[in-house]
């Protein structure tokens, strides 16, 4: 009896320490699963899960994207929700957040990013009753040669190249024509926006009668903010490149440092990240809330596309740029609409990855590709 009272007691005392202290989103990734505030998990469980890739819900970039869906929906329909973020970036990691939202009670998970094909790939079997939308990439075995969807998996890619091609042909009806493409990981995703980005810089000068694009063009190898990435930015700004796309997630906080002292301009990427930064200019966009969105409204009604991968392009409103927030002096809503009427209209061929083995390829006597390592 005295040892329960002691308990008791401590309770007591702890549980008003806590009350005081700010809720905590989750600091041990994989083991302590972090949580929106404001989020209360009912009686199941969290209903709805995303599970971060490389990087937090609040990357300014591709999972805040995917995050902002979701809770956009969850908030509205009174849905619980929260997200995990694994220990690593190994596929077991992704399996053991996965397991740790399945036994919070999620009924669906979302998973932004390639690096999750392999864990989608073993989990639609080991949980075939849980929904997963897959973002930027199709369920495979890890080494490619073995790819499978089953109809509780939704895969969803972006026309990359569309949205690059707005961001670059902007640039130039802009005015500028000395041109940067720092991307980080040279993944399909990231190749398909530099190579979109260097064709419409070409479009633009074609139309506009201008004879020469100079186009610096960079993979850092990898998605995080480094001084070696902002030092190059800064020596790009310094010889006279006049506005660097930045796609790359954190690789555009670099850019963005750099340009702030530069007094240059950047092109954000997957979100409009005109907030992050005055030298912001505009933001090559996937939809990813919006596709995050629709997506789970499908499941709730009983409709959802499991077993489907779709590429979602200008067509469907999957890319663009976020004209409401961009900062162009030059380039008009009205232009905007031209050209991506175009893109709807199919007038416009863009070559993607499978189409150039690197973006010299897409260098004409207009835009010339200087390849920087």
């Amino acid at each position: 009896m005295k040892k329960l009272l002691v308990v008791l007691l401590a309770l007591a005392l702890m549980l008003p320490l806590a009350a005081c202290g700010p809720k905590d989103p989750g600091t041990d990734p994989g083991t302590d699963p972090g949580t929106d505030p404001g989020a209360d998990p009912g009686p199941t469980g969290y209903e709805l899960a995303l599970v971060t890739d490389l990087g937090t819900i609040d990357d300014k970039s591709f999972n805040q994207g995917a995050w902002e869906g979701l809770k956009r929906y969850a908030e509205e329909k009174n849905v619980t929700y929260k997200y995990y973020q694994p220990a690593g970036k190994e596929t077991s990691a992704y399996l053991d957040a996965i397991d740790l939202a399945v036994e919070g009670g999620a009924k669906l998970i979302v998973c932004p990013g390639f690096l999750f094909e392999p864990a989608v790939y073993q989990a639609q079997d080991l949980h075939p009753d849980i929904m997963f939308i897959l973002l930027d990439g199709s369920p495979q075995d890890g080494t490619y040669t073995d790819f499978k969807i089953e109809d509780n998996v939704y895969s969803i890619f972006y026309a990359e190249e569309e949205a690059g091609f707005l961001a670059g042909y902007a640039a130039v009806k802009e005015g500028y024509t000395k041109l940067g493409f720092m991307g980080g990981m040279a993944v399909p995703a990231v190749i398909r926006f530099g190579y979109g980005y260097a064709q419409g810089a070409e479009y633009a000068a074609e139309e506009m009668g201008i004879s020469s694009i100079d186009l610096n063009y960079h993979y850092t190898g990898g998605f995080d903010a480094t001084p070696e990435a902002k030092a190059m930015a800064a020596s790009w700004y310094n010889a006279g490149i006049e506005v660097i796309f930045a796609c790359g997630g954190s690789v555009g906080n670099s850019v963005m440092a750099a340009a702030e002292e530069a007094d240059k301009v950047v092109i954000g990427v997957d979100v409009d990240q005109s907030a992050e930064s005055n030298t912001v200019i505009t933001s090559s966009m996937k939809q990813l809330s919006i596709s995050v969105y629709d997506g789970i409204t499908a499941y709730y009604a009983g409709k959802f596309p499991g077993g489907e991968i779709v590429t979602l392009d200008a067509t469907v409103d999957g890319i663009g740029l976020p004209m409401e927030n961009s900062r162009f002096k030059t380039f008009t809503q009205t232009d905007y609409k031209a050209i991506y009427q175009e893109l709807v209209d199919g007038s416009v061929d863009i070559l993607t990855d499978s189409d150039a083995e690197d973006a010299s390829e897409l260098g004409t006597k207009i835009v010339k590709v200087n390849l920087v390592d």
